[in-house]
């Protein structure tokens, strides 16, 4: 008895150590979760780079729900009505739903689809019946499986990926830290030739600025700066994760964040929307303080971290964060 006791005393303080861990690793902007927006991709995996060869995580939070690839009219638009998704448009399509709302009405009063028929008709009528209640349930499962599938975007080829594969073309020279200028050197010009959406040196630099100024952002706990970097999805989570913070008397400060490589993944337009996903390698130095004391309770050693991180802006606007994935 004693040495069992003993066993699942050790599996606590291992479970403990793990746990303890892993609240360390989720500590900087983002927690080392993947949240976020990234339109119509959200649900999509980014192509792999050079920076992040494997695949990146999905979604954990975000608003835009499996199955809705733009606004509402036009997730309707693309979803039709339960016949209209059945038969397709046109005259037969009509046709065809309307003589089968009409005999199921018919079996639902209690006159069946050829009710007016007798003798051998009926038997036919009979048959057809069996035979259009089989159609009509494989249609129905085929339409439901249908509407509950994620949509995702397919206009536009991925921007990471030729036919043969992914097909990367990164650079991993090391600039001077933030300020450098991605385009330069950290950032691989992972673009091919039918890319919709030309990302440009001041754009990376853009990316590698709101890197270290997301951080900042996070760690000053400073949300009127953050409501500037980031769009109102990625701003109520870090407004979540803060307050979490607050309640169990801790700062989350992250200093030292300096850009190491990249890659851009993908870039696209929905409209007047652009995005941008970006594989970023960054270092930085990671610590829980105690509010109360400034005593470090968690971290303080330099470390690295991988991450995708999507921008998004209006057309000649302002790039903002709208979704961090991990690598």
């Amino acid at each position: 008895m004693t040495r069992h006791r003993f066993v699942i005393a050790i599996a606590a303080i291992a479970t403990a150590l793990v746990v303890a861990a892993a609240d360390y690793a989720d500590a900087r902007a983002g927690r080392g979760s993947s949240a976020g927006s990234r339109g119509m991709r959200t649900y999509s995996t980014p192509a792999p780079t050079q920076t992040a060869p494997s695949t990146a995580a999905p979604m954990q939070r975000s608003m835009t729900q499996p199955g809705r690839t733009g606004t509402a009219g036009a997730a309707t638009a693309a979803r039709p009505g339960l016949f209209g998704g059945m038969f397709g448009g046109g005259l037969l399509g009509g046709l065809a739903a309307g003589f089968l709302g009409a005999g199921l009405f018919g079996l639902l009063f209690g006159h069946g689809l050829f009710g007016g028929m007798a003798g051998f008709a009926s038997i036919i009528g009979l048959l057809l019946q069996v035979v259009l209640v089989v159609i009509v349930a494989r249609l129905l499962f085929a339409w439901w499986q249908r509407r509950n599938a994620p949509a995702y975007a397919s206009g536009a080829p991925s921007p990471g990926a030729a036919p043969g594969g992914p097909t990367t073309h990164a650079y991993t020279g090391l600039g001077s830290g933030l300020g450098a200028g991605l385009g330069g050197g950290m950032f691989g010009g992972n673009k091919p030739a039918d890319e919709p959406l030309s990302i440009e040196k001041e754009d990376y630099d853009a990316f590698e600025r709101l890197l270290g100024d997301v951080q900042a952002a996070y760690s000053a706990e400073d949300l009127n700066a953050l409501r500037r970097l980031v769009t109102p999805e990625m701003l109520s989570y870090f407004s979540e994760d803060l307050a979490d913070n607050a309640s169990r008397g801790v700062v989350n400060q992250v200093s030292d964040v300096k850009l190491l490589q990249g890659d851009l993944a993908e870039a696209w337009r929905e409209g007047s929307t652009e995005y941008a996903t970006v594989a970023m390698r960054f270092a930085l130095t990671d610590r829980m303080v105690e509010r109360a004391s400034g005593r470090t309770v968690e971290g303080g050693s330099p470390s690295e971290a991988t991450e995708l991180w999507t921008f998004m802006r209006s057309r000649g606007g302002e790039w903002l964060l709208s979704a961090i994935q991990q690598a």
